[in-house]
């Protein structure tokens, strides 16, 4: 498999990870999805990262269905994201509360860069966004004894967690005061001191 996109993104390095947790050998091509837009469109048409090339060919794309194929390759008790509901659905809220999060901290990192005049609004909205979605999360993780969010074994949520909340504080350091939100930032830090995570970044390089 061809793991494209770069790993200051974290919704590629949540992939990248989670194929180094699974054992699945990959190749990594570190393509930024402006400077290398030429290439990765062969690929795939948005241009856009994560993008994995499977052995036959076929091209997935977008990070929750990337680790979804992957999840059906191994077995129940290795699986990151439960099979079973109500253990499903609870951690796939909190896996699309950490990237819908991610996706605000881009789009206020794009009104930033492309816009002469930023609009308060916007960065306002994505702010408010951005604080109540780590609140709900605060108070999710507080509640939550284990080492991990749903249990003694990490998953696709802990992981999404982890590399957003860094993701966030290297591109808007200002923006929120982790100091904060103490669950989740002990979280993260737990999980950012794994090997696989010091193994699987970059820090992050604003698109030219």
């Amino acid at each position: 498999m061809i793991l494209i996109g770069q790993y200051d993104s974290p919704f590629v390095r949540r992939v990248g990870i989670a194929l180094t947790l699974y054992g699945m050998a990959f190749e990594h091509r570190p393509w930024s999805s402006f400077a290398d837009a030429d290439r990765l469109r062969a690929y795939n048409p948005l241009t856009r990262v994560p993008t994995l090339v499977l052995e036959d060919g076929t091209v997935l794309i977008d990070s929750h269905i990337i680790l979804d194929y992957l999840d059906g390759l191994v077995a129940d008790d290795r699986v990151m994201f439960p099979r079973r509901e109500p253990s499903r659905h609870r951690a796939l809220k909190v896996a699309t509360l950490a990237c819908g999060l991610g996706d605000k901290v881009v789009s206020l990192f794009y009104e930033k860069r492309l816009h002469e005049d930023v609009s308060a609004l916007w960065v306002d909205r994505c702010r408010c966004q951005i604080e109540a979605t780590l609140a709900v999360l605060e108070a999710d993780r507080s509640d939550i004894a284990s080492e991990f969010w749903f249990g003694e074994r990490i998953g696709h949520a802990d992981i999404a967690v982890a590399v957003v909340l860094r993701f966030l504080g290297e591109v808007h350091p200002e923006l929120v005061a982790i100091s904060n939100y103490p669950a989740l930032r002990a979280h993260a830090e737990r999980l950012e001191a794994l090997a696989v995570f010091q193994a699987i970044s970059q820090p992050f390089i604003a698109p030219a």
